[in-house]
């Protein structure tokens, strides 16, 4: 009798514990896509390597169009994006800064065309599916668009966000759209609908990366610190199982993990060292390069000042 009843006391010690760990965490809401470089944080949660580190992280998928109102209205703390969108909405007003590299695109976003269609020059006047002025679809398209002697105002665009691009493609609607993994995909594997002309294999301008107001990382230094590391101890855990890493990535955009795993080739996780290296030259030259685009196209009206808009301490 003593002996249950001091199991039981044991018991109620260690719920207890564990309930107080579960209420000090530090809750923060992630706004995100289901873009395939992004699943290391959906692995960080599912797995519990979040909570493990102090964190309780709701994830809202939420398209890249009005990631930055959910930001503004306090709807989200953090996001996942794109290098060229951190530059946009903090010169659009809307302050956050970034705080480590999350991966780099080899191939993964890309510009499909109809089979007749030889080269991006062929594209004036045609019909474009990608997603809104201030994504990273319109920006890659403005891109490549401008390395071809074109710009966004010689093509039609129509606005569709990456997965309704490349399904709209694959059944027979415009003349180019452009997409990412997973979605890409679908054109692989639809030749006859048309062909992939370009990736980011031919133009490297896709990276990635997580940040965050700075309301939040002022009030959360530790919380900041905690994010960064579960990232990369998410990274850690695709290479030590990497298939059960694939299978609970790919469940969340509605794949195998054979398919997720397909879908990742296309790309490249960014862990510690590769986000020192980053950090060290090529962010700046990359951002001052990309606000100068969005100058031109009109997404935003001035360059922000880029040392601002960057943390790199959490990656220390």
């Amino acid at each position: 009798m003593k002996r249950t009843s001091a199991f039981g006391l044991a018991a109620a010690i260690l719920i207890g514990a564990a309930g107080a760990a579960s209420a000090a965490n530090t809750q923060v809401v992630i706004g995100m896509s289901g873009w395939t470089g992004f699943a290391p944080l959906t692995l960080a949660k599912e797995a519990g390597i979040f909570e493990k580190h102090g964190l309780d992280v709701t994830i809202k998928k939420i398209p890249q169009a009005s990631r930055h109102l959910a930001i503004a209205s306090g709807d989200i703390q953090c996001a996942a994006t794109t290098v060229e969108t951190w530059v946009a909405w903090n010169a659009n007003g809307i302050a956050t800064k970034q705080i480590f590299q999350m991966d780099k695109s080899y191939g993964a976003d890309g510009m499909v065309v109809r089979n007749d269609i030889q080269s991006i020059k062929d594209l004036k006047g045609k019909n474009v599916a990608a997603s809104a002025p201030g994504t990273s679809p319109y920006f890659v398209l403005a891109w490549m668009l401008k390395q071809n002697g074109l710009s966004v105002k010689d093509v039609k665009v129509v606005n569709l966000e990456p997965g309704p691009a490349a399904q709209a493609f694959v059944a027979g609607q415009n003349d180019a759209a452009m997409s990412y993994e997973p979605y890409l995909s679908t054109v692989r594997d639809k030749p006859e609908a048309g062909k992939i002309i370009a990736t980011t294999l031919d133009y490297p301008v896709v990276m990635d990366t997580f940040g965050c107001t700075p309301k939040f990382l002022e009030e959360n230094p530790q919380a900041a610190k905690a994010l960064a590391d579960s990232y990369f101890e998410a990274l850690d855990m695709i290479k030590a199982d990497e298939k059960k890493a694939f299978e609970i990535m790919g469940a969340d955009v509605k794949q195998t993990g054979e398919q997720f795993g397909k879908s990742a080739q296309y790309l490249r996780w960014q862990d510690r060292e590769a986000n020192r290296t980053f950090f060290a030259g090529e962010f700046e030259k990359f951002s001052n390069e990309a606000a100068d685009l969005l100058l031109e196209i009109g997404i935003i009206k001035q360059k922000p000042d880029i040392s601002t808009i960057v943390d790199t301490s959490f990656i220390k």
